[in-house]
């Protein structure tokens, strides 16, 4: 693309994205022999070797950023499937950031799968840490689950919506267009998740392009200010308690659980489209246990995909609809969201987090 503003792995690390400074060495390690060979295994009887490796390996460590009350019900029907142990590490993209570099430059064994947004994924593609899989599973999916490189895969797509209390915000007043956010009638009233860099990318081309699209936030906020809070479930939590009266980003599946437990909260989105950023899955070149990790990675692209729906999540299996996938859709390109990220993580800041009030 022209003009754009090329990020790579070196330029991560100098820029040291997410609060993460890495070394000014590749962290690109070669794949295990095993790993290599089972990744890129064809044969009919594939899920067989991979359930007969992953018992005699008998456990997998997965690292994710989902939360643990919805992981929990997959890692459950996986090991009761195949008699395979999970040990699970939840956190934020910035801690499984700094765990995977600092395991991956010492040689300690860590993650053998790595699950989160897939702008982490994407970063941890251009380290060299991700291995290339060529999975079954693929046919099931839609195209824009899979990454060019095939080194990881999406398993739902995290939609960034707006969410409103609804003891405080009645819907006959909710805005319709980002400019009936300078209302006075919004002052003291808007929140905002704190890292979101890739939806301001997407959502100001939604505005008419990006100097209008900067002035505009930049306007609002002057004007009426935000609270800025670190954590999707922490803003949607505040927003149903009514301390966010209206949360300008969340991810649609939080509000709609809460709303289908009677809680005071909704959610719609403005731009005429919805931003969605894939939340992806992802296996390390040298998993400790190679097999019992690809199988987890299948897994969560076949069978786990059903569990996740009926949590809500909007997963990518073509055979399970929802009425979210249906919205006009704006996708974020995690390659093009680091080839500009440096840019874009500065006018957020700018835009919201320094200015907050």
């Amino acid at each position: 693309m022209a003009g754009r503003e090329t990020l790579s792995a070196a330029d991560i690390r100098s820029l040291g994205l997410c609060g993460l400074l890495l070394s000014a060495i590749s962290l690109a390690v070669e794949s295990t022999p095993e790993m290599a060979r089972l990744a890129r295994y064809a044969g009919a009887d594939r899920e067989q070797v991979l359930v007969r490796g992953a018992q005699k390996e008998g456990e997998v460590t997965l690292y994710a950023g989902t939360q643990t009350n919805d992981m929990r019900p997959v890692i459950q029907a996986f090991t009761k499937k195949y008699g395979v142990r999970v040990n699970f590490w939840r956190a934020g993209r910035e801690e499984i950031l700094n765990r995977v570099v600092n395991e991956t430059r010492s040689g300690r064994a860590g993650a053998d799968v790595i699950e989160q947004s897939s702008l982490t994924l994407e970063m941890l593609h251009r380290e060299g840490v991700l291995q290339k899989v060529e999975s079954p599973a693929f046919p099931t999916l839609m195209p824009a689950a899979l990454a060019p490189h095939r080194e990881w895969t999406a398993v739902s797509l995290d939609y960034v919506v707006q969410a409103y209390n609804t003891n405080l915000v009645k819907k006959s007043e909710l805005p319709q267009r980002w400019e009936d956010l300078l209302d006075a009638r919004w002052k003291g009233r808007l929140g905002i998740e704190r890292y979101n860099a890739e939806w301001l990318l997407a959502v100001v081309g939604q505005m008419g392009g990006e100097e209008k699209g900067v002035a505009l936030l930049k306007e609002i906020v002057r004007k009426n200010g935000v609270s800025v809070r670190k954590g999707y479930t922490l803003l949607t939590t505040l927003t149903a308690s009514g301390e966010v009266p209206l949360a300008l980003t969340v991810y649609s599946y939080m509000p709609e659980r809460l709303k289908k437990a009677g809680q005071p909260i909704d959610w719609f989105f403005l731009g005429g489209k919805a931003v969605a950023r894939p939340h992806a899955i992802g296996v390390t070149r040298r998993a400790p246990h190679p097999a019992a990790a690809l199988l987890f990675y299948e897994f969560e692209l076949t069978e786990g995909q059903k569990i996740l729906a009926s949590h809500d999540f909007v997963v990518t299996n073509n055979a399970i609809r929802n009425p979210v996938r249906e919205l006009p859709l704006d996708l974020i390109d995690p390659g093009e969201v680091l080839d500009r990220y440096k840019k874009w993580d500065g006018l957020y800041d700018e835009i919201f987090v320094n200015q907050a009030r």
